[in-house]
């Protein structure tokens, strides 16, 4: 006898559908998150180790933990695979629940592949980094607006000249205190970056994958930590195409009938991981990534192109990551003609 339970979680409260297959009664229960103590006791109260399933949503770290702490297993599903296999059109927090359940007890639950702890904290990292460079550039737009408006000529933030270019300019009192507020919030925000690389940096030297990926031109700690922290162990994906798919570098096909379209890519993975690779194609100096980016931006656009040669960036990368090589045993391999082009096919 299995103890089943469907939970329909969300941010502030959670409600559950769980069946003991020994008598096959289907209970219903709503939990609000604020009281931890009855939701810790329901699951400890449990009589035996149940299946727990939930859709795939942001916050469940706690909720895992507590789940794992009292000796259960969790299974987290894909959410329109769950919501295609409804019964009903009708939607409510316990039909969701009780659809969970029916999917766990039939054993048809779509389980997604999670990432391993490590890899969501640096990803967590990673975006909060870019978070705080958005900031600072809007910092940095409003510091150049300031001086706009006395008729200064464009200057690079960052820079000690430019500094001193707005420092020493003749502003009026409230200039003033908006320039001088906007340098703090610009300083502590630079500050705060060089920290956080500061901690990325160091978990790229400790994670062996991250500094085989170092090798490769261009590929700095944080686009290395953003592909392993993405990919997870790279042997689960059979070829390129999925691995594509799964950043979502990959293009959408709408074709009908003989009208052949292949649109935008489809933008479903990891928003910093794409970000990354693409300034890191930009920065490159493999030949083989340069030649294919001249050759794509010559008969269509450059964004194009910048697309292209991140999937293509990433397909290297992932072929590193699945043989466990270098930048200098891939081009090795590339040369003999074993990926790639070789120099008589160019």
């Amino acid at each position: 006898m299995t103890l089943y339970i469907g939970v329909d979680f969300h941010p502030h409260q959670q409600t559950i559908a769980y069946c003991d297959t020994g008598d096959g009664e289907i209970r219903f229960l709503t939990l609000k998150h604020s009281d931890k103590p009855a939701i810790l006791s329901f699951y400890q109260g449990l009589k035996r180790p149940a299946v727990i399933g939930v859709e795939a949503t942001g916050g469940l770290d706690w909720f895992e933990e507590m789940i794992f702490e009292n000796g259960h297993k969790l299974l987290v599903g894909h959410p329109q695979k769950i919501r295609r296999r409804a019964m009903s059109r009708h939607k409510s927090d316990r039909r969701d629940a009780e659809t969970i359940l029916d999917l766990l007890i039939h054993d048809e639950f779509p389980e997604v592949w999670r990432r391993d702890e490590q890899s969501r904290i640096t990803l967590d990292m990673l975006r909060f980094r870019q978070n705080l460079v958005k900031h600072r550039t809007s910092v940095g737009n409003q510091l150049q607006a300031v001086a706009r408006k006395r008729g200064l000529p464009r200057f690079a933030t960052r820079t000690k000249k430019g500094r001193n270019l707005l420092l020493t300019a003749g502003l009026s009192e409230p200039d003033i205190y908006l320039r001088d507020s906007l340098y703090g919030l610009f300083d502590e925000l630079t500050a705060q970056i060089e920290r956080v690389d500061e901690r990325l940096q160091k978990l790229a030297l400790e994670n062996e994958r991250a500094r085989l990926l170092m090798t490769y031109s261009g590929v700095g700690f944080r686009t290395a930590l953003a592909v392993t922290a993405t990919l997870g162990d790279v042997r689960r994906f059979n070829n390129m195409r999925q691995v594509s798919a799964f950043v979502g570098l990959d293009p959408l096909n709408k074709s009908t009938g003989e009208n052949l379209r292949i649109g935008r890519i489809s933008k479903r993975g990891s928003r910093v991981c794409r970000f990354l690779l693409g300034q890191a194609a930009a920065r490159s100096s493999d030949p083989r990534l340069r030649a294919s980016y001249k050759r794509i931006s010559s008969r269509r656009t450059t964004a194009v192109a910048k697309v292209a040669a991140a999937r293509r960036l990433l397909s290297n990368c992932y072929i590193m990551l699945r043989d466990s090589i270098d930048y200098e045993e891939f081009t090795r391999r590339g040369e003999v003609g074993l990926h790639g082009n070789t120099p008589a096919s160019k």
